[in-house]
């Protein structure tokens, strides 16, 4: 008898875990209440606004703004626990069966003139305080435009493609999964700016690929931003190809008077420039900071760079695994492997996360 009331009470508990998750659906061009695909909704911010912590958010391909106003503020701002996944044909019962290449789901920034990206979003994604059960996974988020003139840490001139923001005693850290960031421009942290003021961020960046993004300053690709607080994501199985910066054109870390201690591994940077140095990674210690990035088994290959280094530091204390055969100037070493694999952006490897 007590073995049955056990079993009863157990299948009661996963029968109110399940019912606590609600699926919404968004399809481009339909007009429902999200209930299912045949009723999804036609936009992802609606989704967004009903969508409450534990619920998943499916999307089809197509292109989704986060507004149409042309309001360049606003952002597709994603909350703690909500979970978003794009590659849907549309019919799909199981996350499972979702192709994330052959049915693009686009975020786009491109809310204004199509002659013109000065008009873009300033930032397309916003997270601000949420845990690792937030997720994004298998979109395409591009064009974001954060030209504004604002100093670091405004959402007007970082992060175009995201703002993640740890910062004033939060603790930011998303999950990023099979998504891919291109085309952004900004003035620090082209595609993903992590700002930890006083604060910490400490994202999970996995299987991303993180192509043709500009900024101005610091950061091509990310900006890592340890200022008076900790700033230590987790980069695995990404690709950063053909960005653009004055310095770390792929990945910007800084410590300013706090921690920047990011893990980067089984990472590909090719292709980037900065105008001065850091062509693939720039490590920034200022004002009694720590800067200690460990970067393993990564690879870099035709970076480009005033002063021809792809990895540089202001401090010599960084950790780089696999040093067979590396390049090193001093105790820095500038070259985590030799190994010459194929750029493949859909490699088994890649899969893996």
């Amino acid at each position: 008898m007590k073995r049955v009331l056990l079993l009863a009470t157990t299948c009661v508990l996963a029968l109110c875990q399940l019912n606590a998750t609600e699926m919404i659906f968004v399809k481009k061009g339909s007009n429902g209440n999200g209930t299912s695909w045949a009723s999804a909704y036609g936009d992802l911010q609606s989704a967004l606004t009903r969508a409450q912590a534990g619920d998943q958010i499916w999307v089809a391909y197509g292109t989704y703004v986060p507004t149409a106003n042309q309001d360049r503020k606003v952002s597709f701002v994603i909350n703690d626990g909500i979970e978003v996944y794009g590659g849907f044909e549309g019919n799909e019962i199981r996350l499972e069966d979702r192709n994330t290449e052959l049915y693009e789901t686009i975020l786009s920034g491109e809310i204004g003139s199509t002659s013109t990206i000065d008009d873009n979003s300033y930032t397309i994604i916003y997270t601000e305080g949420v845990s690792e059960s937030t997720i994004v996974d298998g979109f395409t988020i591009r064009d974001g435009m954060a030209n504004g003139f604002g100093d670091s840490g405004n959402v007007t001139s970082c992060g175009a493609a995201w703002f993640n923001n740890g910062s004033n005693g939060k603790v930011s850290s998303p999950t990023i999964r099979n998504c891919n960031f291109e085309n952004n421009y900004a003035r620090e942290g082209g595609a993903l700016y992590n700002y930890a003021n006083a604060g910490a961020c400490y994202p999970y960046i996995l299987a991303c690929n993180f192509v043709a993004n500009k900024c101005d300053f610091d950061g091509g690709a990310i900006f890592n931003d340890g200022n008076y607080g900790i700033c230590s994501p987790i980069i695995k199985g990404c690709y950063f190809i053909e960005n653009e910066s004055t310095y770390g054109s792929g990945i910007l870390n800084r410590g300013n008077r706090g921690e920047a201690k990011p893990i980067i591994e089984n990472c590909i940077f090719a292709g980037n420039v900065s105008i001065v140095r850091g062509a693939a990674i720039y490590n920034n210690t200022e004002d009694r900071g720590i800067c200690e990035p460990i970067i393993k088994t990564c690879r870099f290959e035709e970076n480009a760079s005033m002063v021809k280094d792809e990895v540089s530091t202001t401090s010599q204390r960084m950790a780089i695994y696999n040093k067979e055969n590396a390049t090193s100037s001093g105790s820095l070493v500038i070259r985590a492997t030799t190994t010459k694999a194929p750029l493949n952006t859909n490699s088994e490897e890649k899969a893996a996360y």
